[in-house]
């Protein structure tokens, strides 16, 4: 594999950034992660950072140097990040549970799939346009999507995310078959809260992704101004051709890296023996416990 990347988070008008993003990858497969924690919650960034960190955890544990199954994998590591939330929440006897949104792609063998529950969103560019991009587990997008207005609406709305006390829905989807020079962004809603697609596939294509990435993020606190959210981008260029003019922009390549060998920018844990044993049934009595704690513990302060 070969492919150049660039990331790039800044906080906005928040008190503090709960946005955490990041990339990892073997010989023959690469994972790329990104977690918005959600205000009004606590911890939102604790949530975010669970959720990379088991993403990372059980793609180091899969990728011998490849997942055996994509979507197997993007859906048993997205349930692995709630069920981690969950138990951090449990464990703590939280009166409310820690929330993330998640979207992570993979690729391997030249294909990308990908996952993701909640608004941040991952979006595919090629040959100057947008390719294909998620469509967010929002109320005002539900409604767009089924011809209502939504002039007014509060965008924020999620019906989903990781960390709630009912099972989170997500939607997984590829494999796509990458081009030469296709680009691959993961964002946070505060990159396209204040940018239209037109603008941020413009960017995407107009620049290399380490010029593109920090133009993108400038220009979305720009124009949201000093209420602005937390703004978090990563981004992905496929396999550049020899004579693409982003050619000296940087690459990372795997083809000398040897078997066993795993890198990372997300700072991973060791991987929770109970993740072998992840399935609906413990995943609800997870839910169940959470509950229970949060009644015991409203109980206690009364």
């Amino acid at each position: 594999m070969k492919f150049s990347v660039f990331q790039l988070s800044r906080r906005g008008g928040r008190e503090k950034n709960e946005d955490r993003m990041g990339y990892c990858y073997t010989r023959e497969a690469s994972l790329f992660v990104l977690a918005d924690g959600m205000g009004g919650h606590p911890d939102g960034e604790v949530a975010a950072q669970i959720a990379l960190q088991t993403m990372s955890a059980v793609f180091q544990r899969d990728a011998k140097p490849r997942v055996p199954q994509p979507p197997t994998f993007l859906s048993a590591g997205l349930m692995a990040a709630h069920h981690q939330i969950i138990r951090y929440a449990s464990e703590r006897a939280l009166l409310d549970t820690p929330r993330t949104t998640l979207v992570a792609g993979l690729v391997q063998g030249g294909e990308l799939h990908w996952v993701h529950c909640g608004d941040s969103r991952l979006y595919v560019v090629r040959d100057g346009a947008l390719l294909s991009r998620t469509r967010d587990h929002s109320y005002i997008e539900a409604q767009a999507n089924a011809g209502v207005a939504v002039e007014g609406m509060n965008r924020n709305v999620l019906f989903t995310c990781l960390g709630s006390t009912v099972r989170p829905m997500f939607d997984v989807a590829g494999p796509l078959k990458l081009n030469e020079g296709d680009k691959v962004l993961l964002c946070s809603d505060g990159l396209w809260g204040s940018l239209d697609d037109e603008e941020i596939v413009g960017l995407m294509c107009a620049l290399p992704v380490s010029d593109a990435v920090p133009a993108l993020v400038e220009r979305a606190l720009e124009v949201a101004g000093e209420h602005s959210d937390n703004v978090t981008v990563l981004a992905m260029e496929w396999e550049t051709p020899a004579d693409s003019a982003f050619e000296s922009s940087g690459y990372t390549e795997t083809q000398l890296m040897s078997e066993g060998v795993f890198a990372s920018t997300i700072q991973t844990g060791v991987v929770d023996p109970m993740l072998d044993d992840l399935d609906e049934e413990a995943i609800e009595r997870s839910i169940a416990e959470i509950n229970e704690a949060i009644r015991r513990t409203a109980t206690r302060r009364r």
